[in-house]
């Protein structure tokens, strides 16, 4: 089995633990394909790395096993690298909160024990494109989370229209509007007030970001929705962010959020469900009276 490594590159307790990562591979007779800039990181920050079967370079690369070693943004960020690779990926929490990345990083050796024995099951996310007329993207369209509508600047709100497959409409005055799958629900659609949403539910959500008047509320619709967007703004500019990778836009761009034609397919081990995690991450029935 070969794996293909990603990771953060910035903070140096997070990858403490990658060691671990690679004595387990070692010790399955398994090889591993490691991210350029990843690998670089961990040499000049003084760890053992062990002579890799590959160094990936760019987006042309195969294997097994994606491993993302890090928080959800590295699981993003590995999800944008596989693209429509059929390759399913495993993303160790060396994070804080992580609802994405759920395998914690002090069981690694385990883990990877448990996927050779096939102990382990797969989900498959679905994933949303920005599609745009008047104006192209740099960034890669696709997200697993969300892609959001932002104002350019600290001026006054923007003005957002939603056209829900090309018939109904939802003006709002706001800060931005984020689209969110299922499993963004649980990203920056929730800190602004979103609903948190099965990652196997067929649904999209709306959220407006601070809006003006108090009755524009979240509104979860049926992910074959089309969305068609316009944004107006006094500087004639917006932000489009797609699961984190912001770029500036002209308002006269147009841009169509939908469903993706591929799916990202996600490891999860097997005693652990969607709703254990959120009571693991947001301590769901914890009495706080009880913490010293």
């Amino acid at each position: 089995m070969k794996f293909a490594i990603f990771g953060n590159k910035h903070q140096t307790k997070k990858s403490k633990s990658i060691e671990q990562l690679f004595e387990a591979i070692a010790g399955l007779n398994d090889t591993f394909a490691i991210d350029k800039p990843f690998y670089e990181f961990l040499r000049s920050e003084g760890f053992a790395v062990p002579q890799p079967d590959e160094i990936i370079t760019d987006d042309n690369f195969q294997a097994d096993i994606a491993v993302s070693f890090g928080g959800d943004g590295t699981l993003l960020r590995t999800a944008n690298r596989i693209a429509k690779k059929p390759i399913p990926i495993l993303g160790i929490n060396a994070g804080r909160l992580g609802f994405l990345t759920t395998t914690s990083n002090d069981n690694i050796k385990q883990v990877l024990e448990r996927i050779h024995r096939g102990e382990y099951e797969l989900e498959h996310r679905s994933l949303i494109v920005a599609v745009t007329e008047g104006g192209e993207l740099r960034n890669y369209p696709f997200a697993l989370n969300e892609i959001a509508i932002m104002k350019h600047d600290s001026s006054s709100m923007m003005s957002i229209e939603a056209t829900l497959n090309g018939k109904d409409k939802i003006t709002y005055q706001a800060d931005g509007l984020i689209v969110a799958t299922p499993s963004g629900s649980t990203g920056y659609s929730l800190s602004v007030g979103g609903p948190i949403i099965a990652p196997d539910a067929n649904v999209l959500v709306l959220t407006p970001i601070a809006p003006h008047s108090l009755s524009a509320r979240p509104i979860v619709i049926d992910d074959n929705t089309e969305i068609g967007i316009k944004a107006c703004s006094r500087s004639h500019q917006f932000l489009i962010a797609i699961d984190g990778r912001n770029e500036s836009c002209n308002e006269e761009m147009k841009i169509t959020v939908r469903k993706a034609s591929y799916k990202q397919i996600i490891i999860r081990r097997k005693e652990h469900s969607f709703i254990q995690n959120l009571q693991e991450k947001l301590m769901w029935g914890a009495d706080i009276r009880e913490r010293g």
